[in-house]
């Protein structure tokens, strides 16, 4: 796992052969495999999703892309959105899922299942010959047009299909996942060759041509090419990141222009995603600080207490959120999921505890309480009208877009537990759980928020001198808080947002910090 630990631990900021200085790292995140959950309700949302994930066929799933590949079928596809022409964006989510939840807990019977699923994608893309591996209904009319230069796009459609380059986006980052996180060399080579075939299908595009296509929704490509540029090495697939983004939304952004009012939400979060993406690698300060004004745009002026957006799918207004006091159809789970993808990789390059003061709230408020939690099925919407109620989806019928990004959800929560830098460890979130740093362990116990304090419990063998840095919530007060090292009180000194206490730990320490709450109230941005 030695391979998993260099690149997850810096969140793919891999080592680049090429002299692009990127934008550094000042906070690196901790592989999911050397983090688990202890008892709590993440660990709860943990197994029930884990029972979720080896619920499903896998058959059925794969389907779609079996029949992309003139290959029989083993199964019928699953119904709703998986036979209506959206079929197999949940096989993306799902190769995803597993990945994250066997990095998560090591569960040897998801490591199986997602060696199956990689296995047979593996038969669909030999079989195709090119690199090719999707499953959109007339993928490869749709997309022999595109290469011609015959694009009729629309929000949700191309040529015809539904959304195919948001579908094949599903794939793509599950085959990254798949690599990244269980450490499958077959996915990697998988991912090489569907990008190979995706620059060869758009090789004698235009880029005015490349833009009208992004018209439709397409998810976070230009993420994934540069996640394989970053894999490989190779500049060429830096070029077709560009290329896959799209600037109707980034121009404005550069000039931190908001005007965001109107569009479909969750179509731009990825393409954001991507911006900053490719700003770590080219060290570019200027779409960095276009992703950054994104961020702040929404999350300051278009987002409510529980971490969610956007009205029936779509930015409001951001001086009128009535719609969002009377639609039954509220914050859309996929939005959150995505502004914590964003919300990660800002964190990362910054150090800014601001950005983990939003990604606690939305996790606590929002993801948390997406998955049903007798059977695990997931939310699409959460509404905040006064009353309503929330719909689950049901584990065998409903694949909408939310109950693919649900499936992942619950399988990464340890991801932004803890932080470190050198010899700091930074504690951001206060999630029981087990750290395994190095030949540090560190053991979180708490019962927040029913209790307000966290308490560390470090096993070192041999002792060892570190810095812990202990986050200063938004809702607490860091001149009430105390701090002890084995009963015995410390000084409590705040700063950048963070309590902190060095020391040469010794087996057994346990140090442990109050987190004095109050009553507050959130008002809506308007």
């Amino acid at each position: 796992m030695n391979v998993l630990r260099s690149l997850c631990s810096a969140s793919l900021l891999l080592v680049w052969g090429s002299a692009n200085a990127r934008i550094p790292v000042k906070v690196e995140t901790f592989p999911l495999s050397e983090v688990r959950l202890t008892q709590s309700p993440f660990k709860h949302a943990e197994d029930l999703d884990v029972r979720y994930l080896l619920g499903l066929d896998p058959d059925r799933l794969l389907a779609p892309y079996l029949k992309g590949a003139g290959l029989e079928p083993k199964a019928d596809n699953y119904t709703n959105w998986e036979n209506t022409g959206l079929d197999g964006h949940i096989g993306g989510h799902y190769v995803s899922a597993l990945s994250y939840m066997y990095a998560a807990t090591g569960n040897e019977e998801i490591k199986q299942r997602l060696d199956y699923m990689l296995s047979e994608l593996k038969r669909a893309q030999d079989a195709a010959g090119d690199g090719y591996l999707c499953g959109a209904p007339n993928g490869r009319k749709i997309w022999e047009a595109v290469s011609k230069g015959d694009i009729q796009a629309s929000s949700f459609g191309l040529n015809g299909g539904w959304v195919p380059l948001y579908n094949i986006h599903k794939t793509y980052a599950g085959l990254r996942d798949a690599y990244l996180l269980a450490g499958s060399k077959e996915a990697r080579d998988m991912l090489v060759k569907l990008t190979d075939w995706m620059m060869n299908l758009t090789k004698d595009l235009s880029d005015e041509q490349i833009q009208d296509m992004l018209r439709s929704e397409h998810g976070g490509l230009n993420e994934v090419f540069a996640d394989v540029a970053d894999l490989t090495g190779k500049d060429g697939y830096l070029q077709l990141a560009r290329r896959f983004s799209h600037r109707e939304i980034l121009d404005p952004l550069l000039k931190h222009e908001d005007r965001l009012t109107g569009k479909h939400a969750n179509t731009q979060i990825p393409k954001v995603i991507g911006y900053k993406r490719i700003a770590d690698l080219e060290g570019d300060r200027v779409w960095d600080d276009a992703a950054r004004f994104f961020w702040e745009t929404v999350v300051e002026r278009r987002s409510i207490s529980i971490g969610g957006n956007s009205v029936r799918e779509h930015f409001h207004p951001s001086e009128d959120f009535s719609s969002m006091l009377t639609s039954e159809q509220g914050p859309e789970t996929c939005n959150t999921y995505n502004m914590l993808r964003l919300t990660k990789m800002l964190y990362q390059t910054s150090a800014d505890v601001h950005y983990m003061d939003y990604y606690e709230r939305a996790l606590y408020n929002h993801i948390l309480s997406t998955i049903d939690p007798v059977q695990g099925g997931f939310v699409y919407f959460t509404p905040m009208r006064s009353g309503h109620y929330r719909v689950y989806s049901q584990p065998q019928t409903s694949f909408w877009c939310c109950v693919g990004s649900g499936m992942e959800n619950h399988a990464k929560y340890g991801e932004m537990i803890y932080g470190h830098s050198e010899d700091e460890l930074y504690v951001n979130l206060f999630i029981p759980s087990v750290l395994q740093w190095g030949k540090v362990r560190v053991e979180q116990l708490t019962g927040f928020p029913y209790e307000e304090a966290t308490t560390l419990r470090l096993s070192c063998g041999k002792a060892k001198e570190f810095t812990v840095k202990f986050r200063v919530p938004e809702w607490s007060d860091a001149s009430r808080m105390e701090l002890t090292v084995n009963g015995t009180a410390q000084p409590v000194s705040a700063s950048g947002g963070y309590v902190a206490v060095s020391r040469k730990w010794a087996d057994g320490d346990e140090v442990r910090l109050t987190l004095p709450m109050s009553l507050r109230v959130s008002t809506l941005p308007d």
